[in-house]
């Protein structure tokens, strides 16, 4: 398992990050992102490329992040319908440029609050393709997040395999991001989510990742 020191034998890294929505990517990740200027990042988003306001908001974000990127858009309404799990897997085959990665991020099978359906999608469908080599990295990392069922807001998991605590830049950058190019206000969820300890569970193979994501419907 790759732990924080290992990080800099993989400057400059090919990061791939698989969301479900524009904003996750700063939501989650984003400070480990912007920490990282040297590494090669790009973003897939599966749903709300047909959305007016959100995804010229991402363009934007990609271009602060120094990252490229592209947007599908799966179904995302209120209802939250589940989608066929071939049909989130090839979402994120058709918006993933070609070639191996170094690490690959996406979020959890269980989320990271309770609960968004495409949110666990997203996850199942990086996994099973990562599984069944169709997706190639060193390395799979799950955010590590968790409200408690609702109890709390998300917060990062103590018994994360990484967590890291933004500098002052970073943590001034990620809500810059949230709260003027996403245009989230001070009182909207995403700005009271938004987490300056960002967690992680860290997999280097499919196989090390299994016990993990065993019950959560393989695809």
């Amino acid at each position: 398992m790759m732990i924080p020191q290992e990080l800099e034998a993989f400057r400059p890294m090919r990061v791939a990050v698989v969301v479900a929505h524009p904003d996750d990517e700063i939501l989650w990740c984003g400070g480990l992102l912007l920490s990282h200027p040297e590494w090669s990042i790009f973003v897939a988003v599966l749903c709300r490329s047909s959305d007016a306001d959100r995804a010229p908001r991402f363009a934007r974000v990609l271009q602060r992040l120094g990252a490229q990127g592209a947007i599908g858009d799966l179904e995302d309404g209120p209802g939250q319908p589940p989608l066929p799990d071939e049909t989130v897997a090839e979402a994120v085959l058709a918006l993933l440029p070609a070639g191996d990665f170094d690490l690959i991020l996406t979020h959890s099978p269980r989320g990271e609050y309770t609960r968004h359906l495409r949110h666990e999608e997203a996850s199942r469908a990086v996994w099973s393709l990562w599984n069944k080599g169709l997706l190639k990295s060193a390395s799979l990392w799950v955010f590590a997040y968790e409200d408690g069922g609702r109890a709390y807001l998300p917060r990062a998991q103590k018994d994360a395999s990484f967590r890291i605590t933004l500098s002052e830049a970073a943590w001034a950058e990620k809500r810059h991001l949230m709260l003027n190019t996403y245009n989230y206000g001070e009182d909207t969820w995403e700005s009271k989510t938004l987490p300056r300890e960002e967690a992680f569970r860290c997999f280097d193979d499919p196989g090390s990742a299994a016990p993990f994501f065993s019950g959560h419907g393989p695809l």
